[in-house]
């Protein structure tokens, strides 16, 4: 008996069909009618209105859009660079053979699967001013307090180091897993060659986990751009929109002034600014090596 092979095609989509449903609805259809409404003038009550380009046009002369993507490359050239060395850094030690390895790993990885807006909530305590536990530690030693929150040249630089904190854990658990694919014959052939510590380091575990460092800025990269929380519970983008993000900006001229089609103007141009970087930083990567 011959089978049909119709009924066979038509069973396997009706066993994918969740999650094309899903994909159409959730990420086909919202992708589509964002990149529709840059053409557009909405403010959710009013009826749409056609605009043509004046969405885009107001883009490129809108000084406060320049800032907030000003402030977020600032934020990525704090943020990734810390990111990597410190969470490397851990990695490397948890690699070695400690006590409480596990108990370790957990303790680094747990900041980063509890709410972004409780971390937020916490570490904004700890910048208070005169109520802050790290401003009474500077001042326990003798040193003055600290505007990490107020101050428009600190307060980007606090909260690239809270992003940091909360994130790690992440990144630790990356590279020790590329650590660990090492192969330990290169550092035995290295052994027996005399090399140190720092050029078995350099020549070997560097080169052989640049897969993993180059997953590690890519992810870094993308989760900058995707700043949103921290600014928005710390500092609501001030002091004068030195930490006013293009996450930030884009949900308050959406939500709290409802120009719609400006904002979804802004998400394409970010998308588009964001697979320039990471094109760029593949590219440099790669070079390196």
């Amino acid at each position: 008996m011959v089978k049909n092979p119709f009924k066979k095609s038509i069973f396997s989509y009706f066993l994918v069909s969740p999650y094309l449903i899903h994909l159409i609805l959730f990420i086909g259809f919202p992708v589509v009618f964002s990149i529709i409404l840059t053409f557009f003038k909405w403010n959710i009550i009013s009826p749409m209105k056609y605009v043509g380009f004046d969405n885009f046009i107001r883009l490129f002369q809108d000084r406060l859009f320049w800032k907030s993507l000003y402030n977020t490359f600032i934020f990525l050239m704090i943020h990734i660079p810390l990111q990597i060395i410190i969470a490397l850094t851990l990695a490397y030690f948890l690699n070695q053979k400690i006590l409480f390895k596990s108990f370790f790993r957990a303790a680094f990885f747990l900041p980063f699967i509890i709410s972004g807006v409780v971390i937020t909530i916490l570490w904004q305590q700890l910048y208070g001013y005169d109520t802050g536990l790290i401003n009474k530690l500077l001042t326990d030693i003798g040193l003055g307090k600290v505007a990490w929150l107020t101050n428009k040249s600190v307060a980007i630089i606090s909260i690239a180091i809270m992003a940091t904190w909360k994130n790690v854990g992440l990144y630790v658990i990356l590279f020790l897993v590329g650590l660990q694919t090492v192969p330990q014959a290169y550092y035995e052939a290295a052994d027996v060659e005399g090399a140190s510590q720092w050029q078995k380091f350099w020549h070997i575990t560097l080169p052989a986990i640049n897969p993993t460092i180059f997953m590690v800025v890519i992810l870094s990269t993308i989760g900058g751009f995707s700043l949103f929380i921290e600014p928005y519970i710390m500092t609501s983008g001030g002091p004068l929109n030195s930490t006013l993000s293009v996450m930030l900006y884009i949900y308050k001229q959406a939500f709290e002034f409802y120009h719609m089609g400006y904002a979804a103007t802004i998400g394409l141009f970010a998308s588009v600014v964001i697979m320039i970087v990471v094109v760029i930083q593949k590219y440099a990567i790669e070079k390196d090596n």
